[in-house]
């Protein structure tokens, strides 16, 4: 489940930028994987989603927004959930790195 507390603020301005993705309109199942999904078809379904965010006029917030609420499933920003998990996995390494 998403960690809301990391969300912003329900402030218009924050959320407006949706209303102006590519991928309004567009069946969510492009980018959120069904159950059991695997394999070739689970690679071709991201690359449809990634095509659609490429072409994206708000890539950059929409991948902010994803990464800011660790997003969970789907592909956000041009990312999909093992991109992001990646991300957040470097992350935690550099902040331990620092720690120490």
């Amino acid at each position: 489940m998403t960690y809301t507390k990391r969300l912003p603020k329900p402030v218009v301005e924050q959320w407006d930028w949706q209303l102006h993705g590519a991928c309004r309109g567009q069946e969510s199942a492009v980018f959120f994987h069904p159950d059991n999904e695997r394999g070739p078809a689970r690679r071709s379904r991201q690359a449809r989603a990634k095509a659609v965010c490429q072409a994206c006029p708000v890539i950059a917030q929409c991948r902010q927004h994803a990464l800011s609420a660790r997003e969970p499933f789907g592909v956000w920003g041009g990312l999909d959930e093992d991109e992001r998990r990646a991300i957040f996995a470097k992350r935690s390494r550099q902040e331990h790195r620092r720690a120490a």
